[in-house]
C-alpha cells in the first residue's frame, strides 16, 4: 500500500512539474491579449548598418515589401497571418498563415516567435521559425527587434506595428 501511495505522489509531482514548465506567465498571457487583433507594419528601420540595405526577411520578400503589410494575430489559438499588399515596389502580393507565441527566456526580454505555415497550415522552412525581441507593446503599438548580420557587421531591424 505504501508503494502505491508513493508512486501516486511521484506521478502527481511529475505532472505538476510538467504542467508548470510548459505554462506561460501572467505577463506573457497579458502580452498575447494585447497583441491579439489586426495590425499594420508601419515602419521597418535598420540600426547599426549604414547605407541602403536590401535584404530578404522571413524567407519571404524584401524588407521594403513588408512595410504596409497587414498582420492578424489570434491569441486564443496562437494562429494568424500576414499579407503583403503593396505591389508598387515590385512586390508579389501574398497571404501567409503563421503560428505565433511569446517566448520567455530566462533573464532576458520576452520574444515574439512565429513559424510560417503553408495553405494546409503545415510548418514551412523545415520547421524553423523567427524570434524577435519585444521592445515595446501596448494596446495600439508593438515594436519588435530582430538582430541581423550584414556583410559581417552586426545590426538590427526594428519593426513598428500600429493597431488597425
Amino acid at each position: 500500500m505504501k508503494l502505491k501511495s508513493a508512486l501516486g505522489s511521484l506521478i502527481t509531482v511529475l505532472a505538476i512539474l510538467l504542467f508548470t514548465s510548459c505554462s506561460v506567465t501572467k505577463e506573457a498571457r497579458s502580452m498575447k491579449k494585447n497583441i491579439n487583433g489586426n495590425w499594420i507594419l508601419e515602419t521597418a528601420t535598420v540600426e547599426g548598418i549604414a547605407g541602403v540595405l536590401k535584404t530578404r526577411v522571413f524567407n519571404e520578400a524584401d524588407l521594403a515589401c513588408f512595410i504596409g503589410s497587414e498582420w492578424n494575430f489570434v491569441s486564443n489559438n496562437s494562429m494568424g497571418s500576414y499579407s503583403i499588399v503593396d505591389n508598387s515596389k515590385n512586390c508579389t502580393p501574398v497571404k501567409r498563415f503563421i503560428r505565433w507565441s511569446i517566448y520567455e527566456p530566462e533573464d532576458a526580454a520576452k520574444e515574439f516567435q512565429f513559424k510560417r505555415l503553408d495553405d494546409k497550415k503545415n510548418a514551412m522552412d523545415n520547421g524553423d521559425g523567427y524570434r524577435l525581441t519585444v521592445i515595446e507593446h501596448g494596446d495600439n503599438n508593438l515594436k519588435l527587434r530582430s538582430e541581423i548580420t550584414f556583410d559581417g557587421r552586426p545590426g538590427a531591424i526594428i519593426y513598428k506595428f500600429v493597431k488597425k
